[in-house]
This record gives structure tokens, C-alpha cells and sequence, in this order.
């Protein structure tokens, strides 16, 4: 029988075999890991002095976790300086954030090499083997040289940059001449997809075809595929958690006001200083708002290594206290911004107690947020959902109130529809796109990459 082999930069060894608070990702990949059965390899978080000679694993009841950790060095080349000082600009369309120096992309490659070796041990032969997100573009490459032949799948959960923008890139070339070793690329969007194949065709003198690329002799194919959640699991958190201590506290401190809530990491690419903006031209255009809603932001740390963040995080502090130095009353603090990480459970309540979701990156390969919200929501009384129509989920979620996150009057004005909407045109819109998330759960997505990939294991020829 067919084993998986999923690989992804961050594996967390179960403590237990209950379910992980964590979303996204991990959910999906260990469920189709629990169904094939097979291996989980990736970087255990640890930053270490002497690189270990072979991964820790673990096997818990079908799945066995090959976890390594990353030397000082690799974690700043690798993880910090490449994977995140310029890929991810790079997919984000940040180029002025992009710092590229010639030892951080070594130490990417050199990982990668590491990776490929290590999980090449661990195969027997017949294996499917599933490869996630931009810290790892070179492993299929590495792991052909180490003799691997086994069907290569890659997914992007970022975006994929156009193909004027990708060849900012030092080694433009050289990072899709890596991509088409593998026999499946699947990314997030129609969008994405369409950029991917026209680098390949531009940038390697591809050919598309009927399923993906024709290109150095081979066919690579390409997958536009939505990642989903967990729908049924996330409701029911939600309406279990409305009533915890938590969520109670929250709403004891709105009193009778609606609140507007963003939940995010703190980055750069979500958009967060012009949703400061957009809330304060809320209170300029509506002064019946005044008293009588919150807006509070949940922006939980993240890469604090990197300069760019850390004045991010300044920035928000200074936005947030100028809009309360503004409008508070004796009464009333008009912004909560908070910079703290709380758990999936209290979050799903708080989305569920909202009247609005602000949801407005800048540029999002997906955005789970946005469905987290949607799936909280009190079917009988939903909130609505402010979104950003350069997130990828814009293109399921098109009931949602989408709005360009540039414009801080236009989203000023959406957010005073979204807080003067009726229940019955609330009620509709939150139907028709709670049935697209039930549709296409992450299961669903899973499986159907998983299909793609089998189908492409004699497709490459």
C-alpha cells in the first residue's frame, strides 16, 4: 500500500493523541497522514549547537514524526535571512523588503540538501511524497540527486509572484528550474496558477498544456486548489467556547456596543496599519458609531528577528494610541489592539460575539481567518465579514463585503454597511458562504491534491 511522506518546515510531535489547538496546515496534513499512514518530516523549532547526524522520530499510532533541529547558522541563513527576509517579500509583492545577500541563499540550499538526505533514509519505495511552502522550492530538486524517483508533489500556501516581480530574484532561473523537478505543483489560486505557468513558459521556454507545463522534456503539472478548515469541528468549538469565561469577560466589557475584530500575526503583508486607518475613517464619517462599537486588533508576535516587524509592532501601538488620544470618551476606549497569542478555542469565540470581521491583507495566498470567522458565526444571528479582495479567499467568499485594502474610505464606508446590515441580508450572505467552506473543507482539499498527485505519478513522461 501506498505510504505518504509529508514534509513541511515546522513538525510538532503530538504530546497526546487528542487533537491540536494549532489550524490550517497541521490539521490537514496530519489527517491525511492518519489515512495513509507514513512519515511527517520538518524542522522541530529548535535552534542547536551541533547539527544532529539523523532526525528524533516518534511513532504515534499510524504516523511515525522525523524532527531535526536547525543549527544557529542555518537559522539565520535558512529560516530567517532567505525563507523569510526574501522569499516571502518576494511572494507578497514587497519587494522594498526584500534584503538578498549571497550566504543567507546558500544556507537555504545547504538545509535543503540536508532535508533531502535525511528524508531519502527514511524511504522504502513506494511512497507519494508531499512537499509544503517556500522554505523547501529546492527539496525535489535534492532529492532526485539523492536517487529519490518516487512521485514528487509540491503545494504553495503563499502566493506565487507574477512572473515581472519573481525576476527581481537573484537566481530567478535557478528557483524554477528547481520547482519543475517535481511532478505536481499545486497552488491556492487561479491567480497563482496562471503566474506560475507563465514563468515556467517565460522564464524556462515551457509550453502549457492540457493539466500543466510542458518543459525540459517533461510535463509538470499545476493545481489550483483552496485550501479549506475544519467546518463542522469549528462551529462547534465556537458555540462551545460562547460561553467560556473568556468570551463572557469580552462581552461583560462591550456592554451594548458591536464590535469589529481583526485576529492576525503581526506581518506586514496583512494590512494592518491602513485597518487602523480605515476604523478611524469610520469614526470621522459616522458620528453615531461614537460610543457604540470597538474595534479591537489581535496581532500575535512573530519573526521578532526581523527588523521590519518590530517597527511594524511600534507603528500599530502608535496608530492605536493616536486613534483613542483622538476619540476616547471618559467612557469609551474606541481600539483595543492587543499583541499577545490566544487560543483557537477563545479566538472562535470572539469571532462568533463580533458584528464585524476585519480581514484585509494587502496580498494573502489564502487567508483561514476569513473562514474561521465565517464558520464562528451564530447562524441565526452571523456577523459579517469585511474582506479584502486581494486575499485568495475573496475568490470563494464573494458574499463578503470586499474591499480594496488601500482605501481607507472606501473600507470606512464598508464597515458602516456592515455595521448598519440587516439580519436577513446578514443571514443570506453568511449562507451561501458557509455552504462554499462546507463544500470544500480541508479534507476535501487534501484528497483532491492527493488524487491530483496519484494521477500524476505516471503523468511526467
Amino acid at each position: 500500500m501506498t505510504r505518504l511522506v509529508v514534509v513541511s518546515n515546522r513538525v510538532t510531535i503530538p504530546k497526546s493523541r487528542q487533537r491540536p489547538q494549532a489550524g490550517g496546515l497541521a490539521v490537514a496534513l496530519g489527517n491525511a497522514l492518519e489515512e495513509y499512514g507514513g512519515i511527517w518530516f520538518g524542522w522541530d523549532g529548535q535552534v542547536v549547537d551541533r547539527r544532529p547526524s539523523n532526525p528524533k522520530t516518534v511513532d504515534q499510532d499510524n504516523v511515525r514524526y522525523a524532527v531535526t533541529p536547525l543549527t544557529r547558522e542555518e537559522h539565520d541563513h535558512y529560516y530567517i535571512g532567505y525563507a523569510n527576509g526574501v522569499l516571502w517579500p518576494l511572494c507578497h509583492f514587497r519587494l522594498d523588503s526584500m534584503e538578498f545577500r549571497s550566504e543567507h541563499r546558500r544556507g537555504y540550499e545547504a538545509v535543503n540538501e540536508r532535508f533531502a538526505r535525511q528524508i531519502a533514509a527514511l524511504l522504502e519505495g513506494d511512497e507519494l511524497v508531499w512537499v509544503n511552502d517556500y522554505h523547501l522550492f529546492p527539496l525535489a530538486r535534492e532529492l532526485r540527486r539523492e536517487g529519490v524517483d518516487q512521485p514528487l508533489g509540491f503545494f504553495l500556501h503563499i502566493p506565487f509572484p507574477s512572473f515581472d516581480v519573481l525576476r527581481a530574484l537573484p537566481g530567478w532561473r535557478d528557483l524554477l528550474a528547481q520547482l519543475v523537478e517535481y511532478d505536481l505543483i499545486g497552488v491556492q489560486t487561479v491567480n497563482d496558477r496562471r503566474a506560475l505557468e507563465e514563468s515556467l513558459v517565460f522564464g524556462l521556454g515551457g509550453r502549457v498544456v492540457e493539466g500543466g507545463v510542458r518543459v525540459e522534456g517533461r510535463t509538470v503539472r499545476t493545481l489550483a486548489d483552496p485550501v479549506g478548515v475544519e467546518v463542522d469541528e469549528l462551529a462547534r468549538l465556537a458555540a462551545d467556547s460562547a460561553d467560556s469565561r473568556r468570551v463572557q469577560r469580552l462581552v461583560t466589557s462591550l456592554g451594548r456596543r458591536e464590535l469589529i475584530i481583526g485576529v492576525d500575526r503581526l506581518d506586514y503583508s496583512k494590512g494592518l496599519p491602513q485597518r487602523f486607518d480605515a476604523y478611524e475613517a469610520l469614526l470621522e464619517r459616522s458620528r453615531r458609531r461614537h460610543g457604540r462599537t470597538v474595534f479591537m486588533q489581535i496581532a500575535s508576535p512573530s519573526r521578532q528577528a526581523i527588523g521590519a516587524y518590530d517597527r511594524l509592532r511600534r507603528e500599530l501601538e502608535e496608530r492605536a494610541g493616536h486613534i483613542n488620544g483622538t476619540w476616547a470618551d471618559f467612557d469609551w476606549v474606541p481600539t483595543r489592539y492587543i499583541n499577545k497569542t490566544f487560543a483557537r478555542a477563545s479566538l472562535l469565540g470572539f469571532f462568533r460575539t463580533a458584528r464585524v470581521g476585519l480581514v484585509t491583507p494587502l496580498r494573502d495566498g489564502m487567508n483561514l481567518v476569513s473562514k474561521e470567522f465565517v464558520v464562528a458565526q451564530d447562524p441565526q444571528d452571523p456577523g459579517v465579514l469585511v474582506l479584502s479582495e486581494l486575499a485568495g479567499a475573496a475568490a470563494e467568499l464573494d458574499s463578503a463585503l470586499l474591499v480594496n485594502p488601500w482605501d481607507a474610505e472606501g473600507m470606512g464606508a464598508a464597515l458602516e454597511r456592515a455595521l448598519s446590515m440587516g439580519q436577513a441580508e446578514r443571514r443570506e450572505r453568511w449562507q451561501r458562504m458557509f455552504e462554499v467552506l462546507k463544500e470544500n473543507d480541508l479534507t476535501t482539499w487534501s484528497r483532491r491534491y492527493l488524487a491530483a498527485l496519484e494521477e500524476a505519478r505516471h503523468g511526467s513522461a
